[in-house]
């Protein structure tokens, strides 16, 4: 069975790109075939640490690996190709490629850079609408001050690699063809730490705790990322990289953003529809005027044009569109019973009649049935009619 990626580099889940770049690199110098000639056992490790390295370093694939296990990256990764050669195959390394195996040998210039950092900010819909100065705290890994980033405790130096023998690089022979690699003990500095810095324990860089002010601008939305250049992380005799602040707008209790329009409802009484009504909206803005005709129907939108949200680098701003909700009364008064029903007489409206009346006009019919009932009973008695000889006769008479 297959280790955890994360177990095998010995970093938690939440570990930054250098965290992995720096847990790889100690094993690859612990297990590298060159410093472990004929050991099984060490080949596979670093083919195991390559694996896990070359998924957790490509985000793509981290995330799927978060999400879905060794079932959810490819089959590549699982793979490492067929025998051994550098252990790197199918892996999108990048810099720990170069500095390893580089492509680039000890001596050629390529451009460095420190790692981008990213952070969150939330705001409200007012925020977003008008812009807004904030500030941002957030951990960026920085060159040790202790050590000026060489990794070596003050007083002491670096020393000369023994492996290339401060070359940097080691040239491999295999068959007809030589190839130079970056040597794994120092990685192409062409020094080791023998007495590490106490304060980065060698490493040459620690994390920082930084607070900046960003200047968001109006029309910002959930999803939006402020590059700001040279805030992210900083290394040794290279430029900075940059912190990357991504915007989340709250959602709003009134209006509901689409693009750059804004969308809300604002409820009508039966009698502010016939008759049209101007109602008061709070907008991000400040109040406006929402006048809806007579006669509004329920879903018809009252178009607020130029009141909506600004576009950012763009003139104009979005509408403000406001739904008509119309909204039916659960409890009437007696007069507001009356006025409806006088109003469903105008209207020529049939209504139905509530179940009392039905049951009361029922009540009412059996009265009059047992009064039509006696009075054929009482002219039978006194024979101003003729005789009722049977109850059914007597119920013929009504």
């Amino acid at each position: 069975m297959k280790r955890d990626y994360y177990e095998i580099l010995g970093v938690g889940k939440n570990a930054t790109e250098s965290e992995l770049k720096s847990a790889y690199r100690k094993l690859a110098m612990k297990w590298h075939p060159d410093r472990n000639p004929g050991d099984k056992q060490a080949e596979d490790r670093f083919k195991e640490a390559a694996e896990a390295y070359g998924v957790l370093s490509d985000n793509e694939r981290r995330a799927a690996y978060d999400r879905y296990g060794h079932g959810g990256v490819s089959a590549n990764a699982a793979a490492g190709g067929s025998g051994f050669r550098s252990g790197f195959e199918g892996f999108p390394f990048g810099d720990i490629f170069e500095d390893f195996f580089g492509n680039t040998a000890r001596g050629q210039s390529r451009p460095q850079r420190g790692e981008d950092v990213q952070t969150k900010v939330r705001m409200t819909l007012e925020d977003a609408f008008a812009g807004k100065q904030v500030k941002v705290a957030y951990q960026r890994p920085e060159v040790c001050t202790t050590c000026q980033g060489d990794g070596a405790r003050p007083g002491t130096h670096p020393a000369v690699c023994p492996t290339c023998k401060g070359l940097g690089e080691i040239r491999i022979q295999q068959g007809f063809f030589a190839m130079s690699t970056t040597c794994v003990r120092c990685g192409g500095e062409g020094q080791v730490i023998t007495h590490p810095c106490g304060t980065c324990h060698g490493e040459g860089m620690v994390h920082s705790h930084k607070e900046i002010t960003v200047a968001v601008p109006a029309g910002v939305e959930t999803g939006n990322v402020l590059r700001m250049t040279g805030a992210g992380g900083t290394i040794p005799g290279g430029r900075s990289g940059d912190l990357h602040v991504v915007i989340e707008v709250e959602r709003h209790s009134v209006f509901t953003r689409k693009g750059k329009d804004l969308v809300c409802r604002l409820p009508l009484s039966f009698a502010q529809a016939a008759l049209g009504e101007t109602l008061a909206l709070a907008t991000p803005e400040g109040e406006v005027k929402v006048n809806f005709p007579e006669g509004t129907q329920a879903g018809d939108v009252i178009r607020l044009k130029g009141r909506g949200m600004p576009e950012i680098g763009r003139a104009g701003r979005g509408d403000i569109l406001v739904e008509a909700q119309i909204q039916t009364p659960t409890k009437l008064t007696k007069e507001q019973r009356k006025l409806f029903e006088q109003l469903a007489e105008l209207e020529g409206t049939s209504l139905r009649p509530k179940s009392g009346r039905k049951a009361k006009g029922v009540r009412a019919k059996m009265s009059d049935w047992v009064k039509r009932v006696g009075q054929a009973v009482r002219e039978w008695a006194t024979g101003v009619v003729g005789v009722v000889s049977t109850p059914k006769a007597a119920k013929k008479l009504l």
